[in-house]
């Protein structure tokens, strides 16, 4: 089968509709369409040729949530620091996002604090309606388009209707209630209501009901990389468990799991990547290294993979640089880690420099990392106990086989002091701490996540940059859902039906038996439990701060009770404030318990920001509506979300997605 590649540039849709939301600079115009061209859709999208363009851009478009093209971001890490498993690192930026309950606002985009340089949110908010519009363009004009049958207009809407729904799911979970649009629209509409976040959910999930019926298995398409039957069934479950059908959820998951072809992965396959820098870092080749490789991701041979995103730098004109190496590993080479005798641990040398040793090459085998964010210790540490023992079979948290980097594993490779060739310390023999900036310079990394291969900087002898991830060249296919997914969201589904469901371990344990875990879960397991397996086995792959939100509501809405005997409701689950232990929702107990948040300011040694104070409020569970939107809605009105400025419990707001469709041809009050 062959991979599917853009062949159109990023900008063709942008010339052929001309719609721009909330663009970045002083002028910004809520869903306002822009005569950039002199095309009409009418007569562009009137072709299957077209369309195919339109459905290009929205697979293109879908793995700019993953791969970002920035040197110092990737989006999806907003996801995780707004969780339990990472938090902002960037000790050098002073307006880094560590007092998340103080300095996020509805208008901290455009204020002096300057957020979006260190975070996504709002790339999130304006990139989610550009997907939601490409989609939109394909529903609205499929049916002009003669030359098809009804059965691949069927397929057409579809998978338009899965990228909607896609990016739908994502916004209700992010910023709760928000405008509904499912149209393109034809002159600037600024009389917009916001729509409450069930009843998008419940078109969403009569989208993809049609979807499954429609979209072809991926056995019956000749493309890798477009929406195929699996994946709309994943979406599908992920749909009936945030509106409360948990048995047609776990309906979707069985068909997934026993009738559609998928299966775990369980040996290696496919080809090898022996790492950056084999004298360095060898790896021992097992099932979990070649499950995430980039290069095995999308083939054949691969029996998990539901739906992947195609990243190749063959492909000059669809290829999206992804610095998972610069942006997620420690920044360790600027001399703020010191060795017994005082002199910089790990020092940058480029291959051809007359001290440069193969053995000690942690530029090429870990990357030279900036720490734009990092985990928690809870991530790296306490995640990985089960049954009250730490798991040391678990082949996604073992540095013995290469798959997981401790700090310890890094030696000295400074040829001046006494301690060269001896593991890096954070403290003396004294107990002082040799770290000035533990945050950003000393944490784990799961390597076996991250590692990519980078063309460019591996090529460059003399240069000084070590590898970076994914650059000119490389492959940075990524996952977008496997089958272990699938077995985590069947369990979640049975844990609503009845939590004292005794199949429930089986789902979590044909996975981590899959890991070589040597604990196993026995008896009744707790959704903490479910997702705690899920950022095992998940990292990086799923949204996590959606997910947590999603499983949230699903707790409020069953009624079941939490791994520490709280229940929630929907009266309040997502209506409190504060920064406290006691309350808020299960996203919030799972930071307050698991990360660092709300523990207090922390010292250390950093030109931008030397006391971090890291802060999560209660109603930090939604982002703020960007005031920038609000006010160019001046025709209309938009709700805000609770605890922030602007917030009115009274503005009304369309309960049903049919009204809100219905006034979308509505352009004045």
């Amino acid at each position: 089968m062959k991979l599917i590649m853009n062949k159109f540039k990023y900008i063709y849709l942008f010339v052929l509709i001309g719609l721009f939301l909330i663009p970045s600079g002083c002028s910004e115009d809520f869903l306002e369409p822009t005569p950039l061209s002199f095309y009409e859709p009418t007569a562009t999208f009137s072709t299957e040729s077209g369309l195919n363009a339109a459905l290009a851009i929205c697979d293109r478009h879908l793995k700019l949530y993953w791969a970002t093209d920035h040197n110092e971001m990737l989006s999806l890490g907003t996801e995780y620091m707004f969780s339990e498993l990472m938090v902002a690192s960037a000790t050098d930026k002073r307006s880094m996002l560590c007092d998340v309950a103080n300095m996020l606002t509805p208008t901290s985009e455009t204020s002096s604090q300057n957020l979006g340089r260190n975070n996504s949110i709002w790339f999130f908010w304006q990139e989610t309606y550009k997907g939601i519009m490409y989609a939109n363009t394909v529903i609205q004009f499929v049916d002009a388009v003669e030359a098809l049958d009804e059965t691949t207009k069927d397929i057409y809407r579809g998978r338009a209707y899965f990228h909607r729904a896609f990016r739908y799911m994502a916004l209700v979970f992010q910023f709760g209630d928000v405008p509904l649009v499912t149209k393109i629209v034809e002159v600037p509409k600024q009389n917009y209501r916001s729509t409450e976040r069930d009843a998008i959910l419940q078109m969403i999930t009569k989208d993809m009901e049609y979807a499954v019926e429609h979209v072809p298995d991926q056995s019956d398409m000749d493309l890798v990389g477009m929406v195929n039957k699996g994946a709309c069934r994943m979406l599908l479950a992920k749909c009936y468990l945030a509106v409360g059908e948990y048995a047609k959820a776990k309906e979707q998951t069985d068909i997934l799991i026993d009738q559609s072809g998928y299966s775990l992965m369980e040996d290696n396959f496919g080809a090898f990547n022996d790492g950056g820098e084999p004298q360095t870092w060898p790896i021992t080749r097992n099932v979990i290294w070649d499950l995430h490789r980039a290069e095995n991701k999308l083939i054949s041979a691969n029996k998990e993979v539901i739906m992947g995103l195609p990243n190749r730098g063959s492909d000059q004109e669809s290829f999206v640089k992804m610095l998972t190496m610069r942006i997620l590993y420690p920044f360790l080479f600027n001399g703020m880690v010191k060795t017994k005798d005082g002199k910089q641990a790990l020092l940058n040398l480029r291959r051809n420099h007359g001290d440069y040793n193969p053995n000690y090459d942690y530029m090429r085998a870990f990357g030279r990392g900036i720490a734009t964010w990092r985990p928690t210790s809870f991530h790296t540490r306490g995640l990985w106990y089960v049954n009250g023992q730490l798991d040391s079979g678990d082949l996604r948290h073992s540095s013995e086989v290469g798959n997981w980097v401790r700090m310890e594993d890094y030696k000295v490779n400074n040829k001046a002091s006494s301690e060269f060739g001896n593991p890096v310390t954070l403290f003396d023999d004294e107990g002082n701490l040799l770290c000035g900036d533990t945050i950003r310079r000393w944490f784990d990394v799961p390597h076996y996540k991250l590692f990519l291969d980078d063309p460019v900087n591996d090529a460059n002898i003399s240069g000084s940059d070590g590898l970076r991830g994914a650059t000119n060249g490389g492959i940075a296919d990524w996952y977008l859902y496997r089958l272990a997914e699938a077995y985590l969201l069947r369990a979640e589904a049975k844990y609503y039906m009845n939590e004292n469901d005794p199949t429930i371990k089986d789902d979590l344990n044909a996975i981590r038996m899959r890991a070589h875990c040597s604990e196993l879960y026995e008896g009744t397991v707790t959704i903490g439990d479910i997702m705690d397996e899920r950022a095992r086995e998940l990292y990086w792959e799923e949204w996590r701060n959606v997910e947590l939100t999603r499983v949230s509501l699903c707790l409020a809405r069953s009624g079941k009770p939490d791994e520490w005997g709280n229940t929630y409701t929907l009266d309040n689950f997502d209506k409190q404030s504060g920064t406290d232990n006691n309350g808020g929702s299960y996203w919030y107990q799972r930071i307050v318990n698991y990360s660092m948040y709300n523990k207090g300011p922390i010292q250390i040694n950093a030109t931008g920001n030397s006391n971090p104070n890291y802060t999560m409020d209660k109603k930090n569970i939604y982002w703020p509506i960007p005031y920038a939107a609000i006010t160019a809605n001046n025709k209309g009105e938009l709700s805000q979300n609770f605890g922030y400025d602007g917030y009115d419990a009274a503005t009304p707001k369309w309960s049903n997605w049919e009204d809100a469709v219905a006034d979308e041809g509505e352009t004045t009050n």
